[in-house]
């Protein structure tokens, strides 16, 4: 037979050993950390500022043996930033042991020249030489290092993209807006913070607000504006 009392006096210790049970239930479930992976595009994808090289590969027929038009303007486009490197050193690199090896070299003297006729100290154009595969034509390429906006490689998918019961962006949204953005901006400090303002031009502002004073509004723009001037 069980007391009464007896109950009362286990009562607490059933009471503990539950509260464990309960607690130990609740330790194994999953616990979903907020914040964990960025949800703004701009701190997933980041806009770097950093030294990046400059690349141009351009094709040479086995039977070449000067630069042509083409390659001029690809060299001219490709040298259009240069004077933002800073005087950087332009490499160009000739293929070594390939099919085109002996007219590759004939062409690339010409770039020199031409790169050199473009302003950049002969000083700073060097004449390199890789090796390439035998069997084929290989490209002369032309580098230069500057200081440039940078974002990380796109094209990252770790995770499935209709497992969406957290309503998350994917890894992969918003980097080709980011490597568009930084690829426009011309000047990368400007990222950095503002350029300083120009001044203000006051004489136009003078006569804007004088013709403002004076009721001094243009035909064409009365044709345009909803306000009735009169």
């Amino acid at each position: 037979m069980i007391v009464l009392g007896e109950m009362k006096r286990g009562m607490p210790i059933l009471a503990v050993v539950l509260a464990s049970l309960l607690a130990g239930c609740a330790a194994k479930r999953d616990s979903v950390i907020v914040g964990s992976v960025p949800e703004d595009y701009r701190t997933r994808h980041p806009i770097v500022i950093a030294e990046g090289v400059e690349v141009l590969d351009l094709p040479v027929a086995s039977t070449s043996n000067r630069m042509t038009y083409q390659q001029k303007a690809a060299i001219s486009g490709f040298l259009s930033n240069y004077a933002e490197s800073g005087g950087s050193v332009v490499s160009i690199l000739v293929p070594a042991g390939a099919a085109n090896s002996a007219a590759a070299l004939d062409v690339a003297r010409d770039f020199r020249d031409y790169i050199a006729r473009r302003g950049v100290h002969a000083g700073q154009i060097q004449l390199l030489n890789y090796q390439a595969q035998p069997d084929r034509a290989a490209p002369i390429r032309l580098s230069y290092s500057r200081v440039k906006a940078q974002v990380g490689q796109c094209g990252r998918w770790p995770s499935d993209l209709l497992k969406t019961e957290e309503n998350r962006n994917w890894e992969n949204f918003g980097c080709s807006y980011q490597n568009n953005l930084a690829a426009q901006v011309a000047n990368p400090m400007d990222f950095l913070g503002p350029r300083e303002m120009t001044p203000i031009d006051a004489e136009n502002r003078d006569a804007a607000i004088t013709d403002y004073k004076d009721r001094l509004v243009s035909d064409d723009f009365r044709s345009r504006s909803e306000v009735d001037y009169d």
